[in-house]
C-alpha cells in the first residue's frame, strides 16, 4: 500500500469517533494526489493549489532575441523586458457521496477493513470523473442530455481550445479519414518556440489504435515498413492515451499548458450520528472539494477535430 492509499485510509476510519471528519491540510494534498495518479493525464497537467475559490494565475515570459551588441564605457539605455500576464480562475465546487450500511460492515469478509476498501475505490473512480470534466465540461449543455447533470459543471479543457486555441478541422479534408497529414498539419498550426520537445499528442486509446491501423494497410498495401516509433510517437512526438477524449479529436500540447486550480478547502465528512445514521444502521460518506481547469497558454496548442 502506498504512502497516499495510507494517509487516506488513515484519515477515513480515524473519523469515526466524529460527527464530521475533515482531512488537514496535508492530507488534503495528498488525497486530490492520489485522485490525479488515477489516470494517464492526471500526472501530465499542471496542478495549482490556491486557498481563495476566485483569484488571478501570474504568467510571465521573455522575449525572444534580446542580446545587444556591447560597446565599451557605453550604457545605451537598452533593458530587456519580461511580459507579464494574468489567467483568471473561479473553482466550482463538486461533491461525492456514498453511504454504506452497517450489515454490510459486519458481514462482508473485509470487515472493516472494507470502509478503506470503498473510499480507496470512491477516489480512483474520482480521479477518472474529474478527468472527464478536466476535458469534456460544457456549462452550455443540453439537458436533454444524459449526462447533463455532470457536464454542465464547468467549461473544460476541449472548449476552450475549440473556442481560443489553433483548430484543425479534418471534416473537409478527406472525409476525417485517418492519415499521417492528421499530424504535421496541425504541427504546423504550432509556432516553432512551443515545438521544443514538449509536446505530446492526447487521443483516445481506439484513436491511437485508428492510427496503427492505418499504418499497417500502408505497409500491407505499399510493402516496406515503418519504425517502431512512428507507432508510438507520430511525427516524433509522443502520444498518450486518454480514455476520457472522444475519438473524434486529438489534443496537440505541452500537457503542462493545461492547469488544474484546487483550494486546500478539501474535506472528506462522515457521519455515523443522527436519526437517518441510527434508523437506517448506515454510515454516510461526502467528498467535497473545488476545481477550475484553465490553459496557460492558448497559443501553445492545437485541437484536431472532425475525425471519422
Amino acid at each position: 500500500m502506498n504512502a497516499n492509499q495510507r494517509i487516506i485510509n488513515k484519515a477515513a476510519i480515524e473519523t469515526g469517533t466524529l460527527s464530521s471528519g475533515l482531512l488537514n491540510p496535508e492530507q488534503a494534498r495528498k488525497f486530490i494526489q492520489q485522485t490525479f495518479d488515477a489516470t494517464n493525464l492526471g500526472p501530465l497537467v499542471r496542478h495549482v493549489q490556491r486557498t481563495a475559490k476566485t483569484g488571478e494565475i501570474d504568467k510571465i515570459g521573455i522575449a525572444s532575441r534580446i542580446l545587444r551588441k556591447k560597446t565599451e564605457n557605453t550604457d545605451d539605455g537598452y533593458r530587456a523586458g519580461v511580459n507579464t500576464s494574468k489567467i483568471e480562475y473561479a473553482t466550482t465546487a463538486v461533491r461525492l457521496p456514498w453511504e454504506i450500511t452497517e450489515e454490510t460492515l459486519r458481514e462482508n469478509i473485509e470487515g472493516q477493513n472494507l470502509e478503506a476498501i470503498i473510499t480507496n475505490l470512491m477516489t480512483t473512480q474520482l480521479g477518472v470523473d474529474l478527468e472527464d470534466l478536466y476535458l469534456n465540461a460544457d456549462t452550455a449543455t443540453l439537458d436533454t442530455d444524459e449526462d447533463y447533470d455532470f457536464l454542465k459543471i464547468n467549461d473544460g479543457w476541449i472548449k476552450q481550445l475549440l473556442n481560443g486555441s489553433h483548430v484543425e478541422d479534418r471534416t473537409s479534408k478527406s472525409a476525417g479519414a485517418m492519415s499521417i497529414d492528421v499530424y504535421y498539419d496541425a504541427l504546423a498550426q504550432i509556432p516553432n518556440k512551443y515545438n521544443n520537445g514538449k509536446l505530446r499528442w492526447l487521443m483516445s486509446p481506439k484513436r491511437k489504435q485508428e492510427w496503427e491501423k492505418y499504418l499497417l494497410n500502408q505497409i500491407l498495401n505499399a510493402g516496406g515498413a515503418a519504425p517502431e516509433s512512428l507507432y508510438k510517437n507520430p511525427a516524433s512526438v509522443p502520444a498518450v492515451e486518454i480514455p476520457s477524449l472522444s475519438n473524434d479529436k486529438i489534443i496537440l500540447t505541452d500537457p503542462q499548458n493545461l492547469v488544474v486550480v484546487n483550494t486546500y478547502d478539501v474535506k472528506i465528512r462522515k457521519t455515523t450520528e443522527g436519526k437517518e445514521a441510527i434508523m437506517q444502521d448506515k454510515r454516510f460518506y461526502v467528498c467535497h472539494l473545488d476545481y477550475d481547469t484553465i490553459i496557460e497558454e492558448l497559443d501553445a496548442a492545437c485541437i484536431i477535430k472532425g475525425l471519422k
